[in-house]
């Protein structure tokens, strides 16, 4: 959870100061280090403490920058407990409000000071941390760090301060049409999963959660067995060893996480949500492909070509520019941890909500029993390989990320270098037949507008 004024404050500090340190230009906004280059130019090494911590590093002293990105993995909402849900997001929002011996106001105030960037964030399957400073405040800058993950307070009053503003969010949402019909959207393909809750909570389980609970989650869900971590910068194996234990070193060697079962996306399910609203929202899911499965890229590729590719995807032609019925319409491919599922969805008037409704089963329909054309796919392939570059090595954080990606999905280290093999390597036959197995079946569709559209 990331307060945005007060990480803009940060990021400007920390823009300023190295700045005024190395003159060097080519930051991004966020703060981090622009690596720029070919996929190949990233040279990733294996690091492992001596503690026994291991961590993926790329070097780079153009500019007196460290980023760090960690998560832990299997330690997201999932494993919040029944009534309390809502527990790993409120979390994350805590970390840096108070650690050790320092209160909420004196620690944002050490970071600013220092033009640290710290931030936390809970998806369901993993729980996150993004770290950013400038390699002469580093020594204080890392305390800080180890503080956070190791020693956060759990004060009252940010306590309440963090919980009101979640429970803000909710209570705006609650008869948002985009959130009714995520909603409607996870509780009918995941029914009585842990993915099928919130992962902010409601407003009634955020307030279960106690300062006990918080301290409880981080306890059980923080494991060196369960750590991985990415990082670009000015910095050397030795040293960034130390530092890995210097942080992470105390953690329990292993957590204790609440096992979660698989589960299969239920499909040929209809639901429509009656809200009084001029457009009607809707979303659809069918059966998607985990990451670690062989037709992985062909399905990736088959994406892009229905729905994944914006303005050049099928979808998007057939709803907004051949007939003009919505702003967009697209699909996404989306790989949990204990399941997998390949949703679409658009936002049209509600009069035409049936209309929209038929086109995308048409080109469902479409997809699975052609395929794509040979030009689709080839123009797909060099998408996905070019835009790569630009949504995940452009910056040090991106590229830290990339590497905790990598590693969370078991790909290897030399992932970036094998990519464009891959997915070049994909044949017209493997893509129509991941189009046949995904979307031949009866997909569920679930509407949220006005009764009757």
């Amino acid at each position: 959870m990331v307060n945005l004024a007060r990480e803009l404050q940060r990021v400007t500090r920390l823009s300023t100061t190295i700045a005024t340190l190395a003159g060097t230009v080519g930051l991004w906004l966020g703060g981090s280090l622009a690596i720029l280059g070919p996929a190949e130019a990233v040279e990733i090494q294996e690091v492992t403490s001596p503690g026994g911590i291991k961590a993926l590093l790329v070097e780079d002293y153009s500019n007196p920058l460290i980023a760090m990105k960690f998560a832990f993995k299997g330690g997201g909402s999932t494993q919040d407990a029944a009534g309390k849900e809502g527990t790993a997001n409120l979390m994350s929002g805590l970390l840096d409000e108070g650690a050790g011996d320092i209160s909420s106001q004196a620690f944002q105030e050490k970071l600013d000071e220092l033009g640290v960037s710290l931030s936390y964030d809970a998806t369901y399957d993993s729980f996150s941390g993004s770290f950013r400073t400038i390699t002469e405040f580093e020594d204080g800058a890392f305390d800080l760090l180890k503080l956070s993950v190791t020693e956060s307070r759990f004060d009252e009053e940010p306590v309440e301060r963090i919980r009101g503003q979640i429970a803000a969010g909710i209570i705006a949402n609650e008869r948002d049409p985009g959130e009714l019909a995520s909603k409607a959207w996870r509780e009918t393909i995941f029914p009585g999963h842990p993915y099928a809750r919130p992962k902010d909570g409601t407003v009634d389980t955020l307030k279960a959660v106690t300062k006990a609970d918080l301290q409880d989650f981080r306890r059980r869900t923080f494991g060196r067995d369960n750590l991985i971590v990415g990082v670009v910068g000015a910095i050397d194996p030795a040293t960034l060893g130390k530092r890995l234990d210097e942080v992470f070193g105390s953690l329990p060697a292993k957590a204790e996480l609440t096992p979660v079962a698989d589960i299969a996306p239920v499909t040929g399910k209809r639901v429509d949500v009656d809200l009084g609203v001029p457009q009607t929202q809707i979303q659809f899911a069918l059966p998607g492909v985990k990451r670690d499965a062989p037709d992985f890229f062909a399905a990736f590729l088959m994406n892009q070509i229905f729905g994944g590719g914006s303005f050049t995807s099928r979808l998007y032609t057939e709803v907004r520019e051949k007939r003009g019925l919505a702003y967009g319409a697209s699909s996404w491919l989306a790989t949990f941890d204990h399941t997998a599922v390949l949703g679409a969805a658009t936002a049209t008037r509600s009069d035409k909500a049936s209309e929209s409704v038929k086109i995308i089963e048409g080109e469902i329909n479409r997809m699975a029993s052609e395929g794509p054309t040979p030009e689709e796919l080839a123009k797909a392939k060099e998408y996905v390989k070019g835009s790569y570059v630009i949504n995940n090595l452009d910056s040090s954080l991106s590229i830290a990320s990339t590497l905790v990606g990598i590693q969370l999905d078991n790909l290897g280290i030399d992932y970036i270098d094998k990519r464009k093999g891959l997915i070049d390597a994909v044949t017209m036959d493997e893509v129509k037949a991941v189009a046949k197995k995904l979307l031949s079946v009866q997909p569920t569709i679930i509407t949220v507008g006005p009764a009757g559209a």
